[in-house]
């Protein structure tokens, strides 16, 4: 009887600890997922604005060797990811593509000019840098018309300033709901043993003394949610790195490795600080207390 008795014991504490560890791994996990969305908000708003390109016309009349000249002197500025050079050619045989027919057998010339796009680096891509760069093409003698889209440029520097913002906030928010979840987890696991906490204080046991176990057993649980926290992290990052090859998330280690640091290091400090504050409560509470 006795041996059953103690298989359903085992059995009920082996749910609770599985459901503390589960509780824990998902919390974290999520709050990962999210570190890694903070810390990568800037690499993913320099993605989409690296993909805006000013693009160079040349008049009709230029020389070959001004328009390298250009086209090198672009290439080497401090602001340049990417350029491009399109000659006339190139541009009416993509032209012809997109829209599925030669325009040229009607026009029977090639009215397209030779052009160059330039793609900036992200820090530059502002309405008044972008507008300052292109004046500063447009007073090449080569050049005939330098085109970009200013609204989209304006348009997408607000919406990066609003999400970023945005997901600052729910980060903090997020934060202190995940350690809210955690503290009931752990708290529930401790209200489950309050009765035995305060029978070891009624033998004498220091406040200390009883404290440590299930800071201990704890911590322990919190170390275990933290390491599959981890592994679902990393199974994620693989596959965005794979299926997102541009956005590079692998590229500096150090930054992923501060961050499973850090989400390992949140398991433990919250499940100790939550274990400490719970105990503590049951500990000063007296023995008629413990009924409500």
């Amino acid at each position: 009887m006795s041996t059953s008795f103690e298989r359903y014991q085992k059995r009920r504490l082996i749910s609770s600890y599985f459901s503390v560890v589960l509780s824990i791994a998902l919390v974290l996990f999520l709050l990962g997922m999210l570190g890694l969305l903070v810390l990568n908000t800037k690499k993913v708003a320099d993605h989409f604005k690296e993909q805006i390109a000013i693009t160079v016309y040349f008049n009709d009349d230029a020389k070959e060797e001004a328009m390298q000249n250009l086209t090198k002197s672009l290439d080497t500025a401090s602001y340049t990811r990417l350029v491009t050079f399109v000659s006339k050619e190139e541009a009416a045989k993509q032209t012809k593509e997109a829209i599925g027919e030669d325009f040229m057998e009607f026009l029977d010339y090639n009215p397209l000019q030779n052009s160059i796009d330039v793609y900036m680096n992200a820090d530059f891509v502002s309405s008044e840098k972008v507008e300052e760069i292109a004046a500063k093409l447009s007073e090449n003698s080569a050049v005939d018309e330098v085109s970009y889209d200013k609204p989209l440029i304006s348009l997408l520097n607000n919406n990066l300033k609003k999400i970023s913002f945005w997901v600052l906030i729910v980060s903090a928010l997020f934060t202190f709901i995940a350690v809210l979840l955690i503290n009931s987890s752990i708290r529930l696991s401790v209200y489950s043993k309050r009765f035995t906490i305060k029978t070891m204080q009624m033998v004498g046991a220091t406040k200390g003394f009883i404290r440590r176990p299930f800071i201990w057993n704890s911590v322990k649980l919190g170390m275990i949610g933290a390491i599959v926290a981890l592994i679902g992290m990393a199974a994620v990052i693989y596959y965005l790195n794979n299926s997102f090859a541009e956005l590079n998330l692998l590229a500096d280690k150090k930054i992923i490795l501060a961050l499973f640091g850090g989400v390992f290091l949140t398991g433990i400090i919250i499940t100790w600080l939550s274990t400490f504050f719970a105990t503590t409560r049951f500990l000063n509470l007296k023995t008629d207390e413990l009924y409500y």
